[in-house]
């Protein structure tokens, strides 16, 4: 099973997602968009896992390439190969896809639990289960083909798919136990939790994390588990273009 990463910024990465890969054998190939490198050609690649960053699908300025990573992931998905986004990674998909993406009134910073309808990736977990929110932007229309799978009072869409292969999921699963740190050294991030929580909230939110980590960490461990074996199901070529399946 071959991986490849879209990675935004340094400190948003695969994260124990990294784990799950290295015990199942996975290899990864991480490309850093933020640095400049090209995105290679898609041919020889079981999936791709789209990664947040503190950049918006607009944002034309500090993102160098998006419209050439939206036509890559609009024609992976149109190929129906599986797809997993995280954050501005889910908001990728639904802008490529034919959805809008924009900004919400307030943002969205913190441990939630979530609800969500059974669906493949989503086996084994209970409903609700642990995630982290750490948004500025929404998904506002899902594409055409999509379906809804969770929703909540702050955010409409916090995960959908298109058919059973593409997955945007609005929450992070990935965090490691010093992601919320690292992620609070971005003055972007800074401003939205400020907005959402008010000044000097980062150590609580740290605390929080590290409170509920374990369990966290157990429900990523299984999603990404679910998604490996869907790339895995789905590992012969797919026959034509479209959004089915």
């Amino acid at each position: 099973m071959r991986i490849l990463v879209f990675q935004h910024v340094a400190t948003e990465h695969p994260g124990s997602f990294r784990d799950v890969m290295a015990a199942h054998g996975a290899a990864m190939t991480q490309v850093e968009l933020d640095e400049g490198e090209p995105i290679p050609a898609p041919d020889g690649f079981d999936a791709l896992l789209v990664m947040g960053g503190p950049m918006d699908v607009w944002d034309y300025d500090s993102h160098p390439t998006p419209a050439t990573e939206k036509a890559f992931i609009r024609e992976w998905v149109g190929a129906q190969k599986p797809y997993l986004g995280m954050c501005l990674g889910a908001q990728l998909l639904a802008d490529s896809c034919g959805g809008t993406v924009g900004l919400m009134e307030t943002p969205e910073v913190g441990m939630r639990r979530m609800a969500v309808v059974p669906d493949r990736l989503f086996e084994g977990l209970p409903s609700p289960f642990p995630c982290f929110q750490w948004h500025g932007a929404e998904v506002k229309t899902l594409p055409p083909a999509a379906r809804m799978l969770a929703t909540s009072s702050a955010c409409r869409v916090q995960a959908f798919a298109i058919g059973h292969y593409a997955y945007g999921l609005q929450f992070h699963m990935e965090l490691t136990r010093t992601s919320a740190a690292e992620w609070g050294e971005y003055p972007e991030y800074v401003a939205s939790l400020e907005r959402a929580l008010g000044p000097g909230a980062l150590p609580e939110v740290q605390a929080d994390v590290a409170r509920q980590y374990k369990q966290l960490h157990d429900a990523a461990w299984l999603i990404f588990e679910n998604f490996l074996d869907i790339a895995a199901s789905r590992a012969a070529p797919a026959q034509g273009m479209g959004y089915g399946g």
